[in-house]
């Protein structure tokens, strides 16, 4: 009952997730939302504020050993993926729930001088919903992880998600730094831009036998925000973030992919009927 119950569910989400309200609903989540601060905030100023709330996040002040953490677990929870397949995907998912947890409070909330407590409020509604999707889908267990014949042309998302884990920069000069420590030591591992690619390209290449509803929706906050990164790293400050802005194409181009499959193949219950 329990069982049939999930599919019930699972078959609501993945019709609600591809309903054109749910999308313009995110899309205007990330785009019109104002952050919130404690002080300071001018409304002729919201993109000014933005920035530098995430200039200031939380994750800049982090330990260095923080960081190796959160690099160390992904390599052996992938790895542990690979090895014994099904048997680790709860584990997994929840992980990856923790993750966009982290990415929401670390990457969406700063404390400084200049406007007080502050939250990028659209990154973190959107990182706290992704993350309760992957929640959602530790309890169900749709994802199969069980090894299967994959084309070799779908192995391209792999290189693009190796450059955005190790996140090659150098973040003083903000320049190309193919520095191979940077896969253990920087702060990719709590970054959703770095992160998000990861974690899709996993989805893609085990799809069609995924949760679609989560694929979908992780990949879409991925194009949203994906975005955002293109418009201020090449044409706000091209002259200093240009590698930043390839760093993040990863996001852009595994994000769009991810979303178009997730259309590609609705596998709806059965006993699920439309939503109007």
């Amino acid at each position: 009952m329990r069982k049939e119950n999930s599919q019930k569910n699972q078959g609501k989400l993945e019709l609600i997730t591809r309903k054109w309200w749910f999308l313009l609903l995110f899309i205007l989540l990330g785009t019109i939302v104002p952050p919130i601060v404690t002080r300071g905030f001018d409304p002729a100023k919201i993109g000014e504020i933005i920035l530098y709330l995430l200039d200031h996040a939380l994750i800049g002040y982090l330990p260095p050993s923080f960081y190796i953490v959160f690099k160390i677990i992904p390599i052996v929870l992938i790895f542990f993926l690979l090895l014994f397949g099904n048997r680790v995907r709860r584990i997994f998912s929840l992980y990856v729930g923790i993750a966009y947890l982290l990415f929401a409070v670390l990457q969406g909330i700063a404390i400084t001088e200049r406007y007080g407590f502050g939250i990028v409020t659209g990154n973190f509604i959107q990182m706290l919903i992704i993350a309760a999707f992957w929640f959602w889908e530790a309890s169900i267990n749709e994802n199969n992880f069980s090894p299967q014949k994959i084309p070799i042309i779908r192995y391209w998302v792999v290189p693009l998600a190796f450059l955005a884990f190790w996140a090659p920069i150098n973040l003083e000069t903000m320049q190309p730094d193919f520095n191979f420590v940077y896969l253990f030591t920087n702060s990719a591992g709590l970054a959703f831009c770095m992160m998000t690619p990861v974690y899709l390209a996993i989805l893609t290449l085990y799809y069609p036998k995924v949760n679609i509803a989560v694929l979908r929706v992780t990949s879409l906050v991925g194009i949203i925000i994906g975005f955002w990164n293109m418009v201020v790293n090449f044409l706000i400050e091209p002259d200093i973030l240009w590698w930043n802005g390839v760093l993040h194409l990863p996001l852009v181009f595994i994000s769009i992919y991810a979303f178009i499959l997730s259309f590609r193949k609705t596998r709806l219950v059965t006993t699920t009927k439309e939503i109007k």
